[in-house]
């Protein structure tokens, strides 16, 4: 047996942050985002494997993009809501999290980053994504869900029905 991954890469607007186990001079990982066709900014997952070198490089670069409060942030409602269930945000817990610590700082909607993910489920990555590279390049409003590869799911009656 031979398992394929489907490798699809994302851009995505940076969001927010959680801080490391260690303190607050070096990133845990970045809070990833898409807009919807009506514009509204979902939280799609999350990217973490970085070297502690660069969790240090990263808390230092996003420092002027931290705002002191969440007005204007567009997951400032549901912070401030606890959480809501039509979109899963950042700080909510799940079965995976009990005991951690899921607060996250919101950052200035200015950096674009492109992620490698392998699968979606409903409108978040199945599992956490990799960083790929910075798009400076590309502007955060043209993070949209439309760029995402949608797979068609195999029939499992091609799997059955063949022959034996």
């Amino acid at each position: 047996m031979l398992k394929i991954k489907h490798v699809r890469t994302a851009d995505c607007v940076v969001a927010g942050l959680r801080w490391h186990k260690s303190g607050e001079d070096a990133v845990g990982s970045l809070l990833l985002g898409l807009y919807d066709d009506a514009g509204v900014l979902h939280h799609i997952g999350s990217t973490s494997a970085f070297s502690m070198a660069t969790r240090r490089t990263l808390a230092l670069d996003f420092a002027p993009l931290r705002p002191a409060t969440l007005a204007g942030h567009p997951w400032a409602d549901w912070a401030a809501a606890g959480g809501d269930s039509a979109q899963r945000m950042p700080g909510a817990q799940s079965r995976w999290s009990a005991g951690k610590d899921l607060n996250w700082q919101p950052l200035r909607l200015e950096r674009v980053c492109e992620v490698r993910y392998d699968h979606l489920q409903g409108r978040r990555f199945r599992h956490a994504a990799v960083f790929v590279r910075w798009r400076f390049d590309k502007p955060p409003d043209a993070c949209r869900f439309d760029q995402l590869e949608v797979v068609a799911p195999y029939e499992q009656r091609r799997v059955f029905d063949g022959p034996c």
